[in-house]
């Protein structure tokens, strides 16, 4: 079993953190252990980071509302998500050009300040948008509203997705997810869709932007204030060997897979027995142990 002493020398040179939410600060729900000290540990040592996660259907100020209901206080600022990262993108993109964004109105409120067509002015065949921005849209994934879509990036609009997952869980069962959207996108338009989910760069990009953006872990960490935080820097510690650590080995991040969340031995294997496959960079029993060799 890999010791802290281990982790301190393979995590030489990490000054901030990606850290994945499901399976690394929660599972199914409940809070794993440790993993509040872990932040806490974190906080105290100033040492920057960021939570990651691919969810799109609410915003980062409800999500950080839900999580400290849940026991793990962290501000919406150091979040990133799917919808956080496509929002980012097109402020720095497309400035104050119009948008058609499908999403739920709740991840809409990471768009203010931009200007959104709504699903009537978009179906409006003389509107023109500089992108179309595809996230989870519930029950607005509609005829319509799809066919305005299609229109637009036939017209020259941008193209970005949220994420492409295929299918997703809800109350009423297993549904179709917004990726089947895009995939109908992509094959009308002959074109491919900007990711800002993980695993794609676009994700991991924002995350190091974030975390170059919080103070303090640079004298920390015994570096002058001003250094800048490179992306071999930041590790990025998850439980999903392709979404999570595969992903940000390609965007020049290290990965950090911990054994607490859904994969395991027979998928380390597997990623590196692949094509092009790549092990983690470390492997450890969970983030406490990450974050303990941090600090100590």
């Amino acid at each position: 079993m890999t010791s802290v002493r281990d982790l301190k020398g393979e995590l030489a040179g990490v000054r901030g953190l990606v850290l994945d939410l499901d399976g690394v600060l929660v599972l199914k729900g409940a809070l794993l252990a440790g993993a509040v000290e872990a932040l806490a540990a974190l906080d105290l040592r100033g040492i920057p980071y960021v939570i990651g996660t691919n969810m799109s259907i609410v915003s980062r100020a409800t999500l950080a509302a839900e999580l400290a209901r849940g026991g793990l206080p962290v501000p919406a600022e150091r979040i990133v998500t799917a919808a956080s990262t496509a929002a980012a993108l097109a402020r720095r993109r497309y400035g104050a050009a119009p948008l058609y964004v499908m999403g739920s109105p709740d991840a809409l409120t990471e768009f203010a300040g931009l200007r959104l067509l709504s699903y009537d002015e978009a179906a409006d065949a003389a509107v023109e948008a500089a992108a179309v921005i595809v996230g989870d849209a519930g029950d607005d994934f509609t005829a319509r509203n799809i066919q305005s879509a299609f229109r637009l990036l036939r017209g020259g609009a941008g193209f970005v997705a949220m994420h492409k997952n295929r299918w997703w869980i809800t109350p009423a069962g297993v549904l179709l997810d917004s990726g089947g959207y895009v995939a109908a996108l992509e094959y009308g338009t002959e074109r491919r869709a900007l990711v800002t989910g993980k695993p794609s760069r676009a994700f991991f990009g924002e995350a190091v932007r974030m975390l170059a953006g919080q103070g303090g872990a640079a004298a920390s960490l015994g570096h002058g204030a001003s250094s800048r935080l490179s992306r071999g820097e930041v590790a990025m510690v998850g439980d999903d060997l392709w979404n999570d650590i595969r992903g940000a080995q390609k965007a020049g991040l290290r990965g950090v897979f911990v054994r607490s969340g859904k994969h395991g031995d027979e998928e380390l294997v597997r990623v590196a027995a692949e094509r092009g496959g790549r092990a983690p960079d470390i492997v450890a029993p969970s983030i406490t142990e990450v974050v303990a060799a941090l600090s100590d």
